[in-house]
């Protein structure tokens, strides 16, 4: 037997979203050992910072708490968190692969007491609300994080701030001494769920975001929407804080253009369709009003009833136009949204007091060190790889809603437990 492959190679996952979490369990609960690798400090990706799925609009903690509970009673799952694939070399059924692991600053004793957080003043830009609101220095990064650890970011390091959170820890968690780490493992197959990003709405100019602070996007409203986000739930304006009561849903931002991204993301609509459903929860007295800008609405088989119930709305008003360019009304802070209304023809210039812009997927790849014979498409989601033992899973692979996004993470799973059986038949025959 050749000594350089692993008796029991491992299922490599990279990323720890919803997609990541389901192929890492689906192959663990077969009796697979799985690495699962994820560059954040906790598990659940974008899908743990949304209020509300479409279409049932249930938290998204009723598939998060599940998976998290399989996750904990499941000792075939080894987990990296802060850690990045920087190198994978050799074949299908054989690969090494090499890691960095950023340091966290607290290690396995914590026990999420928050004493380090009471104890630091220092502040920076909450990444889980997008940057919307701040947090302290030393922090868990939400309710529902795993592992339910502590983070101390690396701007207090070696400043009296993290030593103050050093000092506050009871059970010696907090170690400062941390350094990053390279570490080399072996894997049979490898799922790449690296998931998807928002498109950067600033390179959209003529719709202002950046420079008109009452124009946001879809995610961030996702955030403003939840009752834990920034604004404890109240739908405000982010340059005032007085209610948006009179919101615009852009969609398309950034999507099907030349000039930005060519393919349709395919939960935009859905996704504004669901935040119309969040005004009207937050003004029960029917007193605010959404308005939907679209080129077309593309919600398909099961989602349709959802998209007829939206419709009939009254409090919810569809325009056919795609919107040429927004405008600040300076008196007031309010935008107008300048374009044509392709149903009657006519021109319009219509005011808001909040734009949200329904950004399109981007793949979270475009930021990862991926290897040479993986193969993208021309929008750069993951295809596959030449080698055949590397896989693309959920939203990697193009852009899916959550429940297709666990489909094609079981899909992956079994590929990638088909390979490595595959190999050791092989590797047993010679």
């Amino acid at each position: 037997m050749n000594a350089s492959v692993a008796a029991n190679p491992a299922l490599l996952v990279v990323g720890g979203g919803i997609s990541g979490m389901t192929a890492a369990l689906e192959a663990a609960e077969c009796g697979r050992s799985v690495i699962l690798v994820e560059r954040s400090p906790t598990l659940g990706g974008r899908t743990a910072q949304l209020y509300r799925y479409f279409p049932k609009l249930c938290h998204p903690t009723c598939g998060l708490e599940i998976n998290l509970r399989r996750l904990r009673a499941n000792r075939n799952v080894r987990l990296l968190t802060m850690a990045e694939v920087t190198a994978v070399t050799g074949r299908a059924g054989d690969y090494q692969v090499t890691l960095k692991q950023r340091p966290r600053y607290v290690n396995e004793r914590c026990t999420a007491c928050g004493d380090c957080a009471r104890a630091v003043q220092a502040r920076i830009r909450n990444p889980f609300n997008y940057g919307l609101d701040d947090i302290g220095a030393a922090y868990l990064p939400h309710a529902m994080a795993y592992p339910q650890r502590y983070v101390i970011d690396p701007s207090i390091i070696g400043t009296p701030e993290a030593l103050k959170a050093k000092e506050a820890c009871k059970v010696e968690a907090v170690d400062l001494e941390m350094r990053e780490q390279t570490l080399t493992l072996h894997a049979g197959a490898v799922i790449w769920a690296t998931g998807w990003k928002p498109y950067d709405a600033a390179r959209i100019q003529p719709y202002g975001y950046g420079r008109f602070p009452n124009v946001v996007t879809s995610v961030e409203f996702e955030r403003l929407a939840d009752p834990q986000g920034p604004s404890g739930g109240q739908l405000r304006r982010p340059s005032d804080a007085q209610p948006a009561k009179n919101i615009a849903f852009i969609q398309c931002a950034g999507s099907r253009d030349e000039n930005h991204l060519r393919h349709c993301s395919r939960i935009c609509c859905m996704a504004s369709l669901k935040q119309t459903q969040y005004v009207r929860e937050a003004y029960p007295d029917q007193s605010a009003k959404s308005t939907i800008y679209y080129i077309d609405i593309r919600a398909i088989d099961r989602l349709e009833d959802f998209n007829a119930m939206v419709h009939a709305d009254p409090a919810v008003t569809f325009v056919k136009s795609k919107v040429a360019s927004i405008a600040l009304n300076e008196r007031n802070g309010n935008l107008v949204l300048h374009g044509v209304d392709t149903e009657g023809y006519h021109r319009y210039a219509n005011e808001h007091d909040l734009v949200v812009l329904a950004v399109g997927m981007q793949p979270e790849s475009d930021g990862v060190q991926l290897p040479e014979d993986v193969v993208r498409d021309s929008s750069g989601f993951i295809e596959g790889c030449g080698s055949g033992g590397q896989f693309a899973a959920g939203a990697a692979s193009g852009p899916l809603d959550v429940n297709r996004c666990v489909q094609s993470a079981t899909a992956a799973a079994l590929h990638g437990i088909q390979i490595i059986h595959k190999a050791a038949r092989a590797e047993a025959a010679s």
